[in-house]
């Protein structure tokens, strides 16, 4: 973890708790050692930083490219171990990049849905994590936020509403899972990831 990521983490610590009241159910589920996919709703903004808090090693991010073009961010990102990623169609570069670093046993927050929601409910999956599952065998820790939405929706500004990150049990996929008959294999390992995800509660 280099000092940019340790300063980051210390201060979405901070300020998680501080203005977002920020609880973490079952930290006990988190693999903190060997590559892990943290497969996690997409809400707002406020979830990547927040989703690494709840591992106790660095984790890397994907963004979108265009947040290079900010002078100051184009050179704090990637020093936070964020992937640039271009959102028009699939970026192959960027699952390249997310692929290799997962197989050198490092950890990955990835969103299931691709983009944020709109409404604050559950999308889709895309087939993106699936590519990924299938080319890494990593596990995929499934991970549900509640209240990023409330706090910082898509096209709104910011609310110091509550946040919870609920953790899920491990999922280890096999290589039978990827010889599994199906019409698009991407796309089913994708949603059962989701489903698992939909599947957490905050009770």
């Amino acid at each position: 973890m280099n000092v940019y990521y340790w300063l980051g983490y210390q201060l979405s610590r901070l300020v998680g708790r501080l203005f977002f009241r920020l609880r973490v159910i079952h930290p006990e589920r988190m693999l903190q050692n060997g590559p892990v996919i943290l497969a996690m709703n997409h809400q707002s903004y406020l979830d990547p930083p927040l989703a690494g808090t709840t591992c106790d090693r660095a984790i890397y991010f994907l963004a979108r490219r265009t947040l290079l073009d900010v002078p100051l961010l184009g050179r704090l990102l990637p020093k936070l171990n964020v992937i640039p990623v271009n959102q028009e169609g699939i970026d192959r570069s960027a699952l390249k990049s997310l692929i290799r670093i997962l197989k050198a046993g490092n950890a990955a927050l990835v969103f299931p849905e691709g983009s944020r929601t709109t409404d604050g409910n559950l999308q889709p999956a895309e087939r993106g994590l699936g590519l990924i599952i299938a080319k890494t065998l990593a596990p995929v820790v499934p991970m549900r936020i509640f209240g990023a939405h409330e706090a910082l929706p898509r096209g709104g500004g910011l609310h110091f509403a509550p946040i919870t990150i609920v953790i899920g049990d491990p999922i280890f996929f096999t290589a039978a899972d990827l010889s599994q008959a199906g019409k698009d294999l991407y796309k089913r390992l994708s949603q059962d990831v989701m489903d698992a995800i939909a599947a957490l509660r905050l009770d």
